[in-house]
């Protein structure tokens, strides 16, 4: 394999145009002339304590952050300035989300609350409070279709769907511990993260469908826009699996580390054959058709959240060193 450690002010531009074939490239409105280039444009130093989640907004126009100082903050993307602070848990922060069709934020946290916030008409307090979690609640996420829908697990295993309209728990099951993640666009599927493991569960039926299995504790999943591949990230492997339509299930792409842990990942908003994965301080790129690696130094810690924006091509990448980067 091969395998670029680059600094970026030096070299970097001499090796990313090898890092993509020609059927990898983007279309020319969404790549200079000079093929794949990738680096930072922005930091914010987001927190005095360890940031350990991040989301952009459907139109790329806002960015949210989370983390252990118990605060969620809301960022103009373009200026990295922020727009408001949501203040309400007692305990750090899990998972930031936004609503894929609303302007609403949705925030889980340690106090085993899920807080529901307004990103447009923010005046102090969340717009709704679900209680119910029995330990630290520790991922969650708006369906992508249903803006009432959102999913939420816990420490001991403990998925759970509520309603924002009614402000209750609409069911309960069994199966996710670290992260849930709705499948994009079509919403059928919710993929749970335990410990080994991740559970692909139709959502309408709210069964197993499938178990992914893994050697080590899978600690992040995403999925592909298309909703037909995800990702299982473990410290030491990433993993890919076709799950579209009439899929079985198959690992696809597999990653081993071989320097740095991996803790979190994201497909390249513009280039759907990299994925982006985020290490103990470095962004480790990933050409899954030409099954080539670069490395990119990026933070001083773990980088604990990537998201991809497809709206404006931008990656944003949280860490544990206090700070959150701009990408592209």
């Amino acid at each position: 394999m091969d395998h670029f450690v680059d600094d970026l002010s030096s070299s970097l531009e001499n090796h990313v145009e090898p890092f993509l074939s020609h059927d990898d490239a983007a279309p020319s409105n969404e790549a200079d002339d000079h093929g794949f280039t990738f680096a930072e444009i922005n930091s914010v130093r987001a927190s005095a304590s360890k940031v350990i989640c991040c989301d952009f907004s459907s139109d790329g126009k806002l960015l949210v952050s989370g983390g252990h100082d118990k605060k969620a903050v809301l960022w103009h993307t373009d200026t990295l300035t922020p727009k408001a602070t949501f203040e309400e848990h007692l305990l750090l922060i899990t998972d930031v989300r936004f609503s894929p069709s609303m302007s609403r934020i949705a925030t889980s946290s340690f106090d085993r609350t899920i807080r529901v916030w307004s990103a447009d008409n923010y005046h102090g307090h969340s717009i709704r409070n679900f209680t119910g979690h029995s330990v630290a609640i520790l991922s969650l996420d708006f369906h992508p279709n249903n803006e009432d829908l959102i999913c939420s697990c816990d420490g001991d295993g403990e998925i759970r769907y509520w309603s924002v309209t009614n402000g209750c728990c609409t069911s309960a099951l069994t199966g996710g511990t670290t992260q849930v993640r709705f499948q994009p666009r079509l919403g059928r599927y919710l993929a749970a993260a335990g410990e080994n493991d991740v559970s692909i569960i139709d959502v309408e039926t709210q069964t197993c469908i499938q178990t992914l299995k893994g050697t080590k504790p899978v600690n992040y999943v995403c999925w592909d826009p298309s909703g037909e591949l995800l990702v299982t990230v473990s410290e030491d492997s990433v993993r890919v699996w076709a799950l579209g339509s009439g899929s079985v299930g198959n690992c696809v792409h597999e990653l081993g580390s071989n320097h740095s842990k991996f803790h979190s990942c994201v497909f390249h908003p513009l280039y759907t054959s990299v994925l982006v994965i985020g290490c103990n301080q470095s962004l480790e790129l990933w050409n899954m058709t030409e099954n080539k690696t670069m490395a990119i130094p990026a933070h001083e810690r773990i980088i604990s959240s990537l998201a991809a924006s497809a709206a404006t091509g931008l990656i944003a990448s949280a860490s544990h060193d206090q700070i959150v980067k701009l990408w592209k």
